[in-house]
């Protein structure tokens, strides 16, 4: 087994947000504890239980070392999060889940790379999670989506083992969501950003315990619409120039297919709303790019809304 690697300056901290995973818990902090023991440089484990209602926390306490934060109800993954990431003391951020899915005994794999980029994710050579049939082109569509609009290719969006700068990540702290979306939000806003993202490949295994709280259509929804929203963010253009240049290309064909028909140059009521479209479009979007330029200097937007818990 790995241990920690030594290139790594500064203190690790490493979280897990936790909502009812007593058959898979213990088995993951055991392995994180023998993994980063033995190494010179100084880490933490925190668990963020997220209003359990099972004996998930019990096994945390019985952990020596091990710092439980609890949230008195279930407020969300990215909540919880979002909680370990503000209790944080280590300059470096791991983050994981705690339900046996993810090669935990790769952190040092991760954390080796974090001194060349500013996020390191473990990108999962499989999808085994339930509903596979639907998941899988699901996550196919918003990781090409993702990719377009970043301009980078991205193999995993909304991996949950990934290592970051805590520095950082705490700019974006207030657009990220409270739910699974809390990840992928965080992958796209570092690629806008022009950070330097490193995808390491994982395995992946078979869910313990109770089934995933994922939602198929709630979930892809908010990922798809918080994917547009962290675009809009960071580089509208990335929206609107597309949608200007579409309407335009069918004006222009509409407006030639009028002269022709009509045998002189006539211009109908819908030609002209399509041209005249894809102008207001295009302003839209300069307008909003200069916007999101000069608004940088300041504190970001909340784009991530407080959707429902896990």
């Amino acid at each position: 087994m790995e241990r920690c690697p030594e290139l790594v300056e500064g203190m690790i901290s490493i979280i897990i947000p936790m909502y009812n995973e007593e058959e898979a818990i213990g088995d993951d902090l055991d392995t994180i504890i023998q993994t980063m023991s033995g190494g010179d440089v100084p880490w933490e484990l925190i668990v963020v239980d997220d209003g359990s209602t099972d004996a998930s926390a019990e096994i945390v306490r019985r952990r020596e070392g091990v710092r439980l934060i609890q949230h008195a109800h279930n407020r969300g993954t990215g909540a919880a999060r979002t909680t370990g990431l503000k209790h944080a003391r280590g300059d470096v951020i791991v983050m994981t889940d705690g339900d046996g899915t993810y090669p935990n005994q790769d952190i040092p794999r991760l954390l080796a790379h974090v001194g060349e980029y500013d996020l390191v994710i473990g990108a999962r050579r499989t999808e085994t999670g339930s509903l596979r049939w639907l998941r899988s082109p699901t996550k196919l569509f918003i990781r090409l989506l993702a990719s377009y609009m970043t301009g980078v290719r991205i193999p995993d969006l909304n991996s949950g083992l990934r290592a970051f700068k805590k520095s950082i990540a705490e700019r974006f702290l207030d657009i990220l969501p409270t739910t699974h979306s809390w990840v992928g939000t965080q992958t796209v806003a570092f690629l806008s950003e022009g950070y330097a993202v490193e995808f390491i490949p994982i395995d992946y295994y078979q869910r313990k315990g109770s089934k995933s709280s994922f939602h198929p259509i709630a979930d892809t929804y908010n990922y798809v619409s918080l994917v547009v929203r962290t675009i809009m963010y960071f580089n509208p253009l990335k929206i609107f120039l597309p949608v200007a240049l579409a309407l335009i290309v069918v004006g222009a064909v509409k407006l030639v297919r009028d002269v022709i028909y009509y045998r002189g140059f006539y211009v109908p009521g819908v030609t002209l709303m399509l041209i005249l479209t894809a102008i207001q479009v295009g302003a839209i979007g300069l307008l909003a790019d200069l916007i999101v330029k000069r608004s940088h200097k300041t504190s970001p937007p909340k784009v991530g809304g407080t959707e429902g818990g896990r």
